[in-house]
Order: structure tokens, then C-alpha cells, then sequence
């Protein structure tokens, strides 16, 4: 993991970066040149823009995001400034736990750039020890400010655990998972074949995480009690596009 740099505050001042643009001027307080695209430079966010933001205002930023995703009306992205403009530092808004899956990249389906999130990936979007402390690093030490657990329809790991596949260290990884299969209410077919199933179980393996995060970090918890940071949830439909977001 990277230090902060306190000097970190990169070139022209008036350049705003898109991240914080997409949620509008008015609810940022931004100057009105955030309006208009064509006239800002995209670099990394800084901790003065992200100090800014509440826990709802990043999630509108990402809610929007995958609404412009899903229209492919992505905004232009310089990804060289943005690696340049965070090299000496980092400032992210949000840390995020999302799946493996090579179709769900979560900056790419919520349009967010280098230096605009944390992101911790793992078959079955699960936490664990090292996951929550990353977490924890993430929004105590480095100033995040949202925790999104994302999951995702026709997950391979959901459908691990429900057939109760064994093989090497992901035994243990999909025994993670199998809690959230036994508390999925569901009266049909409740086997892997049945992606309506799957999904379910997938949701609830969401809603069960964010809850352990919850339970599991003191850290995180009294974060999110004093209003500090939002710990919320999330599901990735592969066929849409869309991100359906539970706060």
C-alpha cells in the first residue's frame, strides 16, 4: 500500500477532475468550468476534492457513472495524466470489494479513473482478515470514504459453494460463501443449474458480507456510526450493464 504525500496537489489549479464533476457543481460546490467538459483537464483526485465529498455524494458519482457506462457515452479519460498526477500520491474516495470476474471491473462499469478508488477483488466478493484490514487502511489511515461490497449475476464462486466444489485453497475460499446458500430463502430449484438461484444467493452473500464488515471491523463500524464513512452493497447484472446499488 502507498503513503500519502501531503504536498501531493498537482499542476493547474483550475483543472477539476471528472470524478468529482459527474456529481454536479452545485452539490459539490465546485467552480461553474466543472460544467463543461471540454474545458477540464482530467487528473487524479486530490484529498482537497475528496475532503469534500460526503459517503452519499461518492456514491451518486458512481451511480452516475454506470449510468453513462451503460449509455457508452464514457467520459474521455487521459490515463497518462492521471498516472503522473497520482504518483506521489493517493487520495481515493472509496475502497471497494468486488469479484474476480474478468466481465465486472469496477472502475470501468462505474467510469472512474486512476487514483479514484481502492479495489480489493476476490472470487465471491468475501471478506476475510487481510481484506478487512485493507479496509480498514483504506478509510482510517488513507481517508476513504464509502465501502461498496459488489457481487454480481452468474457468479462462477456462488456457484461453487451451492455445488460444493472442492479443490485446493478455493475449498476453503467457497466455504466462505456456503452461509449466505443455506440463508437464501428460495423455493424453487435451489441447485447451480438454476441461475435465478444463483443470483439470489449471490445477493444475499452481499448483504451477509457487508454486515460482516460490519461486525468483524470495530474499526470500520465506529467509522460508519460517527458518519465518517458508508458501508453499502451492491449487484452487477453482466447482461444489462447495470448496477443495482443497496444503501
Amino acid at each position: 500500500m502507498c503513503e500519502q504525500d501531503e504536498l501531493h496537489c498537482t499542476g493547474d489549479t483550475r483543472s477539476r477532475r471528472r470524478f468529482l464533476r459527474t456529481s454536479g457543481a452545485a452539490t459539490l460546490g465546485l467552480a461553474s468550468a466543472c460544467l463543461f467538459p471540454g474545458l477540464v483537464q482530467a487528473d487524479a483526485l486530490t484529498r482537497a476534492q475528496r475532503d469534500k465529498m460526503t459517503p452519499e455524494q461518492i456514491l451518486e458519482v458512481m451511480k452516475q457513472g454506470n449510468e453513462r457506462f451503460r449509455r457508452g457515452e464514457r467520459k474521455d479519460r487521459n490515463y497518462l495524466r492521471e498516472q503522473k498526477a497520482s504518483a506521489k500520491g493517493q487520495y481515493p474516495a472509496a475502497v471497494l470489494l468486488s469479484c474476480i470476474d474478468s466481465r465486472a471491473p469496477a472502475e470501468v462499469i462505474m467510469d472512474l479513473g486512476i487514483g479514484d478508488v481502492f479495489n480489493c477483488r476476490l472470487a465471491g466478493n468475501v471478506e476475510n482478515e487481510d481484506i478487512l484490514g485493507s479496509m480498514e487502511f483504506a478509510c482510517k489511515v488513507a481517508g476513504a470514504k464509502l465501502v461498496l461490497v459488489m457481487g454480481h449475476t452468474a457468479c462462477g464462486a456462488i456457484k461453487g459453494a451451492i455445488d460444493n466444489a472442492q479443490l485446493g485453497n478455493l475449498t476453503g475460499l467457497l466455504a466462505r460463501i456456503k452461509p449466505a446458500v443455506e440463508a437464501t430463502e428460495y423455493s424453487g430449484n435451489r441447485s447451480a443449474t438454476n441461475y435465478e438461484f444463483v443470483d439470489a444467493v449471490a445477493r444475499k452473500n452481499v448483504e451477509m458480507t457487508v454486515a460482516n464488515i460490519r461486525q468483524h471491523s470495530p474499526v470500520l463500524a465506529e467509522l460508519e456510526a460517527a458518519h465518517a464513512i458508508k458501508i453499502a452493497g451492491a449487484m452487477y447484472n453482466l447482461e444489462t450493464g447495470a448496477v443495482a446499488f443497496v444503501e
